[in-house]
C-alpha cells in the first residue's frame, strides 16, 4: 500500500508561518500593554502571569471631594510600606510638610491644613516582594462657610484660678447642640462632675457644681472634626487641652465698708481699701471671675454707654470682671478731691484700688495684680445694684446648679 505525504505548496507554507508569527506578536503586545513580566515555565507547560503589588494605599480624602477634613487627612497602606508621599497645594505647587511613620504604614501632614484649599496627594508603596503600588487624590478641604470653629478659654498649659470655667464661643449658630456638646468632654483629676450649659446658640460653658479643687488638673477633649453643628456646617477641631488649677483665692468686696478681703486657701491674707461704684453708677453684686489682666489699658466711657464722661489712656493694673466693662483696677486720679480709699464709692461701676500713674511702685493695686490669676473670683456684696448676669463675662457661678444643668443639651 502506498502512503502519500500531503503536498504543501510554497504559498500555503508561507501563510502558515506568517499566521504563527502573527499569533506570537499578538501575545507579546498583550504582555507589554499589561505591564506584566514573563517567567520561564518548566517542560510541563504553563503561561506568563503578570504580577501586581499587594500593597493597598488609602488616601482619606477621596479624589474629587470638596469637604475634606483639615485634621484627619492622611495616607495609610496595608500589606506594604509607604516609600514616598508628596502633598502639594494645587495651583501653586507649594509642598505640605509631612512624615511617614516609623513602620511605614501611615503618613500625616505636620500642620493642620487650611480651610477651603485645594490639595493634591501622590503616594507610592512597596509590598514584601518589592512591587510598587501608587495612588493619587486631588481634593478640597471644607470651606469656612461650611464649617464652624469654637474659640475657647483657658489655653492649653495654663494655670488658672478656681473659678475659671471652660468657655466656648462658636463662629456659627449651632442648631444641633446635643451633637456638638457630646463631642466635647471635660474631666478633672479631682473627680468633680463637670456639666455644660448653653448660653444661646453660640456659647457653651462647662463647670463643676462648686469651684474647682485647688491643684487639680482639668483635661478637655475636643472631637468636633466632621460633626454637623447646623445644616451643612461641620466642625473642624480635634485636639486635647489641659490646664492646671492653682491655689484657691477668693476676694470679697463689701460695698458698704468699701473694703476687699483676700482669702487664699481658706486664710485671710490681706484687707484692702477700695472705691466701688458711686450711687449713680453702682457696681454689680455677685461672683465674678477675672478673665483678663492688663498692666495698663485704655478705658473710654463712650465704649460702655457713658458718652464722653471719661477717657483714660493708661489705667494701671486692670483686671476684667465682666464683658460689659466692669474691672477691678488701679486708680491714680482718685485723690484729686476725693476722700481716702475705703471711705466712699466714686467710680462708674468698677472697683478701684490705690495706684500711681505708670503702673510702677509698691501699691495696693500692684500687689493685688501680682497675686492674682486669671480665673480667680471676686465677690461683690451689699451693693444697691442687681446681681451680674451669668453670661456677662465668665460668671456662670451666679446660676443655681439645677438651672445650670437644665441648660445642658446632653
Amino acid at each position: 500500500m502506498n502512503l502519500e505525504q500531503p503536498v504543501t505548496t510554497p504559498d500555503i507554507a508561507a501563510r502558515r508561518v506568517l499566521g504563527a508569527c502573527a499569533a506570537l506578536m499578538v501575545g507579546t503586545l498583550t504582555l507589554t500593554a499589561c505591564g506584566g513580566s514573563a517567567n520561564a515555565t518548566d517542560d510541563k507547560g504553563g503561561k506568563d502571569s503578570p504580577k501586581t503589588s499587594t500593597a493597598k494605599i488609602t488616601i482619606s480624602a477621596k479624589d474629587g471631594s470638596t469637604s475634606a477634613s483639615i485634621n484627619a487627612t492622611g495616607v495609610k497602606v496595608s500589606d506594604g510600606k509607604l516609600t514616598d508621599v508628596k502633598m502639594t497645594v494645587s495651583g501653586s505647587g507649594q509642598t505640605v510638610a509631612g512624615a511617614i511613620s516609623a513602620d511605614g504604614s501611615t503618613w500625616k501632614p505636620k500642620e493642620q491644613l487650611d480651610r477651603g484649599t485645594k490639595y493634591q496627594i501622590a503616594a507610592t508603596a512597596k509590598d514584601a516582594n518589592g512591587l510598587t503600588a501608587a495612588a493619587n487624590s486631588i481634593f478640597t478641604t471644607v470651606t469656612s462657610a461650611n464649617s464652624f470653629i469654637g474659640t475657647y478659654t483657658p489655653d492649653d498649659g495654663s494655670t488658672v484660678g478656681v473659678g475659671m470655667p471652660v468657655s466656648f464661643t462658636f463662629d456659627k449658630a449651632i442648631t444641633d447642640r446635643k451633637a456638638v456638646q457630646s463631642h466635647i468632654t471635660v474631666n478633672s483629676s479631682s473627680g468633680q462632675q463637670v456639666v455644660g450649659h448653653w448660653f444661646g446658640n453660640q456659647r457653651l460653658d462647662f463647670r463643676p457644681q462648686d469651684y474647682w479643687k485647688a491643684g487639680s488638673k482639668v483635661t478637655m477633649k475636643i472631637d468636633l472634626d466632621g460633626v454637623q453643628g447646623a445644616n451643612g456646617v461641620y466642625g473642624v477641631q480635634k485636639k486635647t487641652v489641659s490646664f492646671t488649677v492653682g491655689r484657691s483665692q477668693v476676694s470679697t468686696v463689701d460695698a458698704n465698708t468699701q473694703t476687699m478681703t483676700v482669702v487664699r486657701d481658706g486664710r485671710t491674707i490681706k484687707s484692702v481699701p477700695i472705691s466701688a461704684g458711686s450711687a449713680e453708677h453702682t457696681t454689680y453684686n455677685g461672683q465674678m471671675v477675672i478673665s483678663e489682666k492688663f498692666v495698663q489699658t485704655r478705658m473710654n466711657g463712650s465704649t460702655v454707654g457713658f458718652g464722653g464722661e471719661y477717657d483714660i489712656p493708661d489705667v494701671p493694673h486692670a483686671m476684667r470682671l465682666t464683658s460689659s466693662g466692669t474691672f477691678i483696677h488701679g486708680n491714680y486720679w482718685y485723690n484729686k478731691g476725693n476722700p481716702p480709699f475705703g471711705r466712699s464709692g466714686t467710680s462708674h461701676g468698677c472697683v478701684g484700688l490705690a495706684d500711681v500713674q505708670g503702673a510702677q511702685g509698691d501699691t495696693q493695686a500692684k500687689w493685688f495684680f501680682d497675686n492674682t490669676l486669671v480665673g480667680d473670683v471676686v465677690i461683690v456684696k451689699n451693693s444697691p445694684d442687681t446681681t451680674v448676669s451669668p453670661d456677662n463675662g465668665l460668671n456662670g457661678w451666679n446660676m443655681s446648679w439645677s438651672a445650670w444643668t437644665a441648660g445642658s443639651a446632653v
